[in-house]
């Protein structure tokens, strides 16, 4: 699949909503083409071997436009979350409109009853779990920012118990106590390096809005 433009940052992105609300075009292109990264995100649990990524990138980018359009700047979510959900809803849409047009057994075909009953289908056993899929999403990207800020925010003895810490880079996972003996300094101190390290951490997350 192809590389995609690199996300706006929360302020770049506040920015454009802005101007597109008040009516600048250009914006609301922005919007759609810096978050297509997210709608190649949300196709991946649909692909199959008999069904064209393309066809699924272009039925995805309809819940993104809808999602552009549609998403208001007083809402108490993110943006990135509500888009997922607009998303998820336009290829679910595809889905079952596959499955009106064809007697095959899909995902949505039912497969038996419970005990009152009921029909059962397949995606009922497996789950759709949306959110997860946001968060998924919403969790690769804070680990990809800290990736990208550790070295230029970190100290190297911040950075390097930042490592050996919480098993990163290739580093065996070791407690402060472990860590302390092998840098030659007290398990208090090793401790008060790492949370100075994770507040900065913290607050590069804020900073992009992750």
């Amino acid at each position: 699949m192809k590389t995609f433009d690199k996300p706006l940052s929360a302020k770049e992105e506040k920015e454009m909503l802005e101007r597109f609300h008040n009516g600048d075009m250009e914006a609301r292109n922005t919007l759609i083409e810096k978050n297509m990264r997210l709608v190649a995100y949300m196709i991946k649990k649909y692909s199959t071997t008999d069904r064209d990524s393309e066809d699924l990138m272009s039925v995805g980018t309809i819940g993104l436009i809808k999602a552009v359009n549609s998403f208001k700047m007083d809402k108490k979510i993110r943006f990135a979350t509500y888009a997922a959900k607009c998303i998820d809803n336009e290829l679910l849409m595809m889905l079952r409109s596959e499955k009106r047009k064809s007697k095959e057994v899909s995902m949505y075909e039912p497969i038996g009853t419970d005990k009152e009953g009921n029909e059962i289908s397949l995606i009922e056993i497996v789950g759709e779990q949306k959110d997860d899929v946001v968060e998924d999403y919403l969790f690769s990207q804070r680990v990809e920012c800290l990736y990208k800020n550790m070295e230029k925010i970190l100290t190297p003895r911040e950075r390097l118990i930042v490592k050996k810490r919480y098993g990163l880079m290739g580093e065996t996972e070791q407690t402060q106590n472990n860590l302390a003996a092998e840098l030659g300094i007290s398990r208090s101190y090793v401790s008060r390096i790492e949370k100075k390290a994770l507040d900065k951490l913290k607050n590069v997350l804020e900073q992009h809005n992750l």
